[in-house]
């Protein structure tokens, strides 16, 4: 074990599980709140990719995990193989882990790739830098997939999964228990949407553990385990609790990829107060592709992969090729015109923009699968632009409030490209101007 304790707080990561976290409690206490019944458990980096199932070597997945795909975790496999740590420091200050993860749905697959994570403590907060270094042979850019960002897994006395939804973040609205004793929800894992970036995972009194993930307004999480076993449960025990900070994202083959996260110890109030006196997102989002994709996403198309070149170079694979945005949050009467700096090439005439408004759906959790899973969504009329077929970067400009359905809150956006058998290049994406545009 590694340990970082700042007199409030105590955190402990497993050098025996590639370093993911496996306990936390508060100083002076041994009363430890990370779950570690498998190897799946834990505070943990987990990514995914294609192919679906992922064989290697002429090793098959696990049945039950073969729709996983590729996923490597950062403590081990489902056959209890543990990842091997590569390198790791302690000064007292920040913990540095490496390590080469293991192929969660396989027998003794390393990943391809590897892990690390520098962990600080602040008053009762875990700072947490996160870092996947992609090295895979298999040079394939395969579609966008969910990742966990990470996944945390506590045991069974933290079981009420509490956060806001609603779209009304930072006014103080009342929260919403996502799962309580005397119900059955959390298993399968619910999804949800909160637009103050935090969840928590709480007791009896209200005191547990939160996670704020600065990027991400989609989260999965719940509680698994056996009926009546709600708030009872240690380490070693099949029951827990589970939330997750949720982007989907492509992985290339050579892809390093960084996120952040913190990880707050204490009562709901706590949690909650942390995470809205951070810095808020922008008003007017905005995305320039100088150095990576800005957490969008493709469909029926290819870019030319990692590293992003200052744009985004996108060849249609399909007859809809669109670019997708991460999940946003975002009012439509404080940013009427959206601006899309952009080239196109010969045939193009005409591209289009759709947007997907906070809806009913969005004020309520739903099951990540089985029989309640959220229907698909459909986007509403797309309002459409005329482009110039010439290969030119061009601005162009979209009223959005030209459209009925642009009202009130919004989650995301999708451009869908003008119909060209040639490669489309893209900038920048935003409500700011490209001049006025800060570089992410």
């Amino acid at each position: 074990m590694g340990y970082l304790d700042n007199g409030t707080i105590k955190v402990g990561v497993d050098l025996n599980l590639g370093g993911a976290i496996t306990y936390l409690s508060r100083s002076g206490s041994d009363l430890n709140l990370i779950n570690s019944y498998d190897w799946g458990r834990q505070v943990q980096m987990s990514h995914y990719s294609g192919p679906m199932p992922f064989v290697k070597d002429g090793k098959e997945p696990a049945k039950e995990w073969a729709g996983l795909g590729w996923n490597p975790i950062q403590s081990g496999d489902c056959r209890g193989k543990r990842s091997r740590v590569l390198e790791h420091s302690n000064d007292g200050r920040i913990l540095h882990v490496k390590c080469v993860p293991m192929q969660w749905p396989m027998n003794d697959v390393p990943g391809e790739c590897t892990f690390e994570w520098w962990i600080e403590l602040e008053a009762n907060t875990v700072k947490v830098r996160a870092r996947l270094n992609n090295d895979r042979p298999d040079r394939t850019q395969y579609a966008g997939r969910d990742q966990e960002l990470p996944a945390v897994y506590t045991n069974g006395p933290w079981y009420r999964l509490v956060t806001y939804l609603g779209d009304r973040p930072f006014e103080n609205a009342p929260v919403t228990v996502l799962t309580r004793k005397s119900d059955a929800a959390g298993w399968p894992w619910l999804r949800f949407t909160s637009p103050e970036r935090w969840d928590a995972l709480l007791d009896d009194q209200d005191r547990g553990v939160g996670i704020f993930q600065p990027e991400a307004i989609h989260f999965a999480g719940g509680f698994a385990g056996q009926d009546g076993k709600k708030g009872t449960g240690s380490v070693r025990d099949d029951q827990t609790g589970y939330v997750s900070p949720i982007l989907s994202e492509i992985l290339d083959h050579n892809i390093v990829y960084e996120y952040r996260f913190v990880l707050i110890l204490g009562s709901l109030e706590e949690i909650r107060a942390y995470a809205v006196s951070q810095p808020r997102p922008d008003p007017r989002p905005s995305f320039r592709f100088e150095r990576d994709r800005q957490h969008w996403r493709l469909a029926n198309a290819v870019d030319q992969g990692f590293p992003v070149p200052g744009e985004l170079r996108i060849d249609p694979t399909g007859s809809v090729a669109a670019l997708l945005s991460p999940p946003y949050f975002w009012r439509a009467e404080d940013t009427p015109t959206l601006f899309v700096e952009a080239a196109f090439g010969a045939g193009a005439r005409e591209a289009s923009l759709a947007f997907a408004p906070f809806s009913d759906d969005d004020r309520k959790a739903w099951a990540q699968w089985g029989p309640d899973v959220r229907k698909p969504f459909i986007w509403p009329k797309a309002v459409r632009f005329p482009v110039a077929g010439d290969g030119k970067i061009r601005v162009y400009e979209i009223k959005l409030d030209s459209s009925a359905d642009y009202r009130s809150a919004m989650l995301g956006l999708r451009l869908v490209l003008p119909a060209s058998k040639e490669a489309c290049r893209v900038r920048s994406i935003g409500f700011v101007r490209p001049d006025e545009m800060h570089i992410g």
